[in-house]
């Protein structure tokens, strides 16, 4: 028996040896691969017939020829043909009674056969996917995961494998419409959320799967689901910036100095040459074009009814299939609010749910008005917000409350009203903004948030000591001029859009007086000299045929349009010649579409909203470049002294307009400062926030450290040496301690000639000679080094 597990152990140790000559040579080495494979034929047909009898020196002994045979199989695609099979039937019929070491090698087994292109990864998949979902061991569904996980990475590496993706895809869509109740959909969520973060899977079929798991009936996958919605995007966006932080920590320059001073080594060599091809790599990546990166809520195929389903399925069941807790109601919620606020959706049922969590003793309050304000937008009617606006008001914003209550209730009023500013009334509106005069900074701060905003969209709402000068006089000018600024804003009203700058362009086209038809052709003329020079421009290609004509004729829609306008030019007046004259031709033919308004005032704000550039012709390359340049002179214009308080104001209120078009809203943005306000913060985390602002150039103000204390912390954070005498001062003592006994040991001549290079050496300017002081030299008379000179006195 000790000599059969000698041998054993003997051809144990010959294995390695074996496989690095089959690799060089495979040929010479076939028959001693036919022994081993033999044997290990021999075990897996004992192990097979009796899989829980088979002894630990026959398991050692099959692990051992399944790691070989794996790593060489590639060099006998004939002999192996089985092998693979063998593996996989392993694996599927006595996964659960295999020892745990063997279990990993036969995985890991498979991946390297995979890795070799012995299999595909259809295969491998189409094994470990159901190993995960029925296994019961903890340790193999974490490998088979990773192993997983790993294999779609590197199959989408160099280009993306739609046919393999659109496979797994089916399959993890199948897992959990299949059966929603069944956790094992949590699996499904778990790997398509691992590869949208890695973005290896960025279409709609992904958006797809995780719908239907939020639209689940267990707990865990719709809750997996929900957060994927809410923040697979920035999960996605940090694991870009962290591998971009880490490819910007390589510095060449730096290495090649180091490996130009120091002792030459081949391990230094290697460490250039590989900064050297990560730099390159970096730079391709910077070249290369940038992936168009949609987020999950823009590809849902269907937001109205996805959220529909969503709120009537979890949030207000008549038979509720899945018991969520309150935190779990709230991701839901939060998700329902997003989809109605980023889609304008229609949900008029939702508002009224609000209504019994609108209490100052609500857990989580803040997250429910958050979700309030994220679900409402512009096309919301405001009979729906009203009540609820009304309830805040009455619930939070009293004399009787705290003060953080009060400005969380003042804040989740302003984020309403800032979506829909039609649900507020006037009488509330003027009691509201009397909390500016509060002594709280918290309600203070809230309230004149919400005075701020109505002065820009409701300023005749407020009281006239309210509004301010700059609407005071808008709406002085809405009174007293036809046309001076936009009536206010109603229900449903959208912003018309255009280019902007445009009117930058008209009016320096006006000033310049220049012809419309040689400025366009003139405008065309570069261009096409340009786009000739090359092949590959952008330009028009003549392409002639042979035989045939090509008709390029406008389409018929083009040639009635055409025909209306030479009808139009016919029926002008002989007199209107003039400029004046034509835009009262214009004026007529605008008055058709706002024939309830006067008709001189509908003209004024016809011409003031549409411009004659972006309707009448096409701009031409040189009208873009024109464009441009009077856009940065108007930006540099704006940010002089005198025009930069108005810019700042208009900015202001751009922002506060379009802030919340994408954003989420947070539960820390409707408290506000009330976490300031209510002391609960130390006075260390006051100081530091106040301070927070000023980092950077005022950092650098309030630090009272020396300059060679500063100096010395710049260099250590560069990488950079220090002098010798800087590291004399820090060498250890035993280091030293020869020379100070040596130096106690001197004779008087040693000592003397210390002495005298010591004099010299101070005479002429120390080691390097630039140190002026041999001038008492020269004013004795004598002759000496001076400063790095010889001087000779005369």
């Amino acid at each position: 028996m000790k000599r059969k597990l000698a041998a054993l152990e003997k051809l144990d140790a010959d294995l390695p040896a074996l496989q690095h000559k089959i690799r060089n040579d495979p040929p010479s080495y076939r028959d001693d691969f036919v022994n081993q494979y033999s044997q290990y034929q021999s075990l897996y047909e004992l192990f097979e017939a009796s899989p829980t009898t088979t002894d630990d020196t026959g398991i050692v002994r099959l692990r051992d020829l399944v790691d070989f045979v794996s790593h060489v199989a590639d060099c006998y695609p004939t002999l192996t043909k089985a092998f693979p099979g063998q593996l996989i039937r392993l694996l599927e019929l006595h996964h659960a009674t295999l020892e745990a070491e063997l279990r990993d090698k036969l995985v890991g087994s498979l991946v390297l056969l995979r890795r070799k292109e012995v299999i595909d990864s259809q295969i491998l998949l189409n094994v470990l996917w159901p190993l995960l979902i029925s296994t019961p061991s903890k340790s193999l569904r974490a490998l088979l995961f990773q192993k997983i996980l790993s294999d779609l990475r590197t199959s989408n590496n160099k280009t993306t494998n739609h046919k393999l993706n659109r496979s797994v895809q089916t399959t993890c869509y199948n897992l959990i419409a299949s059966n929603p109740a069944s956790p094992k959909g949590l699996w499904a969520v778990k790997l398509t959320r691992e590869l949208w973060k890695r973005q290896v899977w960025t279409d709609g079929k992904a958006v797809s799967i995780m719908e239907a798991a939020a639209l689940c009936q267990d707990a865990k996958v719709v809750t997996g689901g929900v957060r994927f919605f809410l923040g697979g995007d920035q999960e996605r966006e940090e694991a870009a910036d962290d591998d971009s932080e880490a490819e910007d920590t390589v510095d060449v320059r730096k290495l090649k100095h180091q490996a130009g001073i120091n002792k030459k080594s081949s391990k230094r060599n290697k460490e250039v040459r590989d900064a050297t091809k990560k730099v390159k790599r970096q730079e391709k990546k910077k070249n290369a074009p940038h992936p168009l990166n949609f987020s999950a809520l823009h590809l849902l195929h269907d937001p109205q009814g996805f959220a529909e389903k969503l709120f009537q399925q979890h949030l207000q069941p008549a038979q509720p299939k899945v018991k969520l807790n309150l935190d779990q109601k709230l991701l839901v919620l939060n998700l329902v609010s997003r989809l109605v606020g980023l889609h304008k959706l229609t949900l008029i049922s939702l508002y009224s749910y609000f209504l019994k969590y609108l209490s100052p003793r609500q857990p989580s309050v803040t997250s429910f008005l958050a979700s309030l304000a994220q679900a409402t937008h512009s096309l919301v009617p405001p009979d729906a917000l009203e009540p609820l606006v009304q309830k805040i008001a009455n619930e939070f914003v009293s004399e009787a409350a705290a003060s953080e209550v009060a400005s969380a209730g003042l804040n989740g009023i302003r984020e309403v009203c800032v979506r829909q500013p039609l649900a507020m009334n006037e009488t509330l509106l003027q009691d509201l903004v009397q909390y500016r005069k509060s002594k709280d900074k918290g309600v203070q701060m809230a309230a004149r948030g919400l005075l701020s905003l109505y002065r820009d969209v409701g300023a005749e709402m407020l009281k006239k000591r309210d509004r301010g000068r700059d609407a005071a006089l808008k709406l002085r000018a809405q009174n007293t001029q036809e046309g001076g600024i936009e009536a206010a804003r109603r229900f449903g009203q959208v912003d018309e859009g255009g280019i902007e700058g445009l009117d930058l362009l008209e009016k320096w086209k006006e000033e310049q007086g220049l012809d419309e038809d040689e400025d366009e052709a003139k405008g065309w003329e570069n261009w096409d000299a340009e786009s000739d020079d090359s092949e590959s421009s952008g330009g028009w290609i003549n392409v002639e045929s042979e035989g045939e004509d090509i008709d390029v004729s406008d389409s018929e829609d083009e040639k009635e349009r055409k025909k209306d306008v030479e009808k139009a030019k016919k029926q002008k007046l002989p007199e209107a010649k003039d400029d004046e004259k034509e835009n009262v031709d214009d004026a007529e033919t605008t008055s058709r579409a706002t024939a309830s308004l006067e008709p001189e005032a509908a003209v004024k704000r016809e011409e003031q909203r549409i411009s004659k550039l972006a309707t009448t012709r096409i701009l031409t390359p040189a009208d873009l470049t024109k464009l441009k340049e009077l856009q940065q002179s108007a930006a540099i214009t704006a940010n002089l002294p005198s025009a930069k308080r108005r810019k700042l104001a208009v900015q202001a209120a751009a922002a506060n307009a379009a802030r919340h078009a994408d954003d989420a809203v947070t539960a820390s943005d409707i408290a506000g400062l009330a976490k300031l306000s209510a002391g609960k913060a130390t006075k260390e985390e006051r100081v530091a926030l106040a301070r927070g602002v000023r980092d950077g150039v005022e950092a650098e103000k309030n630090d009272h450290r020396s300059t060679t204390a500063r100096r010395k912390e710049k260099k250590a954070s560069e990488g950079k040496s220090t002098t010798n005498k800087e590291k004399a001062r820090k060498k250890n003592f035993m280091m030293t301690l020869g020379k100070a006994k040596r130096k106690g040991k001197r004779s008087l001549v040693e000592q003397r000639g210390i002495l005298k290079a010591h004099v010299e050496r101070g005479k002429r300017g120390g080691r390097k000679g630039n140190k002026y002081v041999g001038a008492t030299i020269v004013n004795l008379g004598q002759e000496g080094w001076v400063g790095g000179w010889y001087i000779k006195p005369s």
